[in-house]
């Protein structure tokens, strides 16, 4: 790479550089091509020796290439108006300045070129070609001021570090036959990542997924999910500890043979103990949703199109374990899960592990209720009259649950249970990230907006919020569940942001879903 003039600070955005930097680090400016611009303005060869805007490098001898008047040298050859003389002849008996200054901007006649005749020592070249001493000049473009091109307004720099796509533009060809070299593009370095940082919005994001710029994390697809449907909404966050959220949840509305629409919402919890516990979460929410929305339509009772549900999603786990390198340090994939089935008056869950159901009723003076038993030691420990239930959820083992889905569960012992509430209500489908801060069916009616029958995806974002506010200790899973639907109970309609329509499973049987695509 040819050696580069000093330049003290970018001429664009006065950023200091230092000597061999190439583009500026603050605004990307090509600092190459601003000091080749700056010599061609100042009347010195640019640093690459090559042609700048026309103009050739200036040989020993020859007169100025900028239009302006050279010193010169008596001589009983020289001619005011001999062949070869360009813009203003020089006066011998007029006093030499030290800096030439540049004529006025004022029309030049055209002057035919002259052939033939040989220059003269002290006649001025054209802009374009620079006249020798014994050679013809040439016209050339019409002569005027130097244009300094570091006022000229300029188009925004790009980042010398982004590769586009578009094809290069062909260098340009002067009149002389010469090409001009580009040095705009950088000549090389790696790709950048994309997108951009969310934080400063200009740093690329390396493979740990920080910006190399401000270091700030960016946030991934699953750290915050939402997704709105007639008859549900869901919401899911990372929380404010965990480094990825292991959660995950799948939505769907499905009919009977006879038309009657049904809602389905599952919710599923990785193990983090485990291998690939956000994988394990989200293709065992993703079966049983499935699942549902294939046996409403042919006719299945609730409680057994439940079971064939957790069942499918166990299997699903079982088949990422196969596919999972053996690891003794961990355990194989695994998950917990809550499904709820509403429709036709009627409320049907399906659970294995800690992940729980609550029965909110629009009539805040009615009752709330768990529907779900928790598969965990604090759960054994009340059945077996051992310890009570604030005693046993305070225990540093209250969490460790006995039923999973995952090659390694003992048993898989699918729970199901179906309820007619008497009036309209909510069923809230979450996982322990949201109970941990409303444990008991009171703290959790208490939590749950009143607004939630009508407005589900607000009640599952209050909600979400809810827990972030306690701690966000863990990543806070919630699914809101209006009941009956809103072909009895009109209500507001909210916006689907970030759902995405799910026709796969749905075929011709009339179903359909939603999950976010995480």
């Amino acid at each position: 790479m040819p050696q580069l003039d000093q330049m003290s600070a970018c001429p664009r955005c006065e950023e200091p550089v230092e000597e061999g930097d190439r583009f500026c680090g603050a605004c990307g400016t090509d600092l190459h091509a601003a000091r080749a611009a700056a010599a061609a303005f100042d009347g010195t060869p640019p640093p690459s020796g090559g042609p700048v805007n026309g103009a050739r490098p200036r040989q020993d001898g020859a007169a100025p290439a900028s239009g302006t008047e050279a010193p010169a040298s008596p001589s009983p050859a020289a001619s005011p108006g001999g062949a070869g003389q360009q813009g203003r002849g020089a006066d011998p008996a007029a006093p030499q300045e030290d800096f030439p200054l540049a004529p006025a901007a004022a029309p030049v006649p055209q002057q035919a070129p002259a052939t033939g005749a040989a220059g003269t020592a002290g006649t001025a070249g054209t802009a374009d070609t620079a006249g020798t001493a014994g050679t013809a000049g040439t016209a050339g473009a019409p002569s005027g001021p130097p244009r300094d091109p570091r006022r000229e307004p300029q188009a925004a720099p790009r980042d010398p570090r982004t590769v586009h796509d578009e094809p290069a533009a062909p260098h340009p060809e002067h009149s002389d036959g010469t090409v001009e070299e580009s040095v705009s593009a950088p000549l090389s370095g790696p790709e950048p990542l994309w997108p951009r940082c969310v934080a400063c919005g200009t740093g690329a994001i390396d493979d740990d997924g920080y910006c190399e710029h401000c270091g700030h994390k960016q946030p991934r697809e699953r750290d915050h999910m939402e997704t709105a449907l007639e008859t549900v909404a869901a919401a899911s966050d990372r929380g404010l500890r965990h480094h990825r959220n292991e959660d995950f949840y799948a939505v769907a509305e499905a009919r009977t043979g006879e038309g009657a629409p049904v809602t389905i919402a599952v919710v599923c919890d990785g193990v983090s103990s485990a291998t690939r516990p956000d994988e394990a979460s989200a293709v065992a929410a993703r079966a049983a949703r499935d699942a549902l929305a294939l046996a409403v339509p042919r006719g299945s009772g609730p409680q057994d199109a439940m079971h064939e549900a957790l069942v499918a999603a166990s299997e699903a786990v079982d088949e990422l374990a196969a596919d999972t390198p053996p690891d003794p340090a961990r355990n194989a994939p695994a998950c917990t899960i809550v499904g709820a089935l509403a429709g036709e008056g009627m409320l049907t869950v399906g659970w294995v592990g800690d992940s729980r159901a609550y029965w909110v009723p629009h009539d805040r003076t009615e009752q709330p209720s768990r529907l779900t038993e928790d598969d965990s030691w604090a759960a054994q420990m009340v059945a077996a009259g051992l310890m009570n239930e604030a005693e046993a959820y305070a225990d540093a083992r209250a969490h460790a649950i006995t039923g999973w889905l995952g090659a390694d569960s003992y048993e898989l012992d699918p729970h199901t249970a179906t309820f007619a509430p008497h009036g309209p209500g909510v069923v809230v489908v979450c996982t322990d990230g949201l109970w941990n801060y409303a444990e008991s069916a009171q703290d959790m009616a208490a939590a749950v907006p009143e607004a939630a029958l009508s407005r589900p995806l607000m009640a599952a974002q209050h909600l979400v919020g809810y827990a972030l506010d306690g701690g966000g200790h863990d990543n806070v899973t919630v699914a809101v569940v209006p009941f009956p639907g809103p072909a009895a109970a009109p209500q507001q309609t909210d916006g689907a942001a970030g759902a995405a329509r799910v026709d796969g499973a749905a075929g011709a049987d009339g179903t359909g879903g939603a999950e976010h695509a995480g």
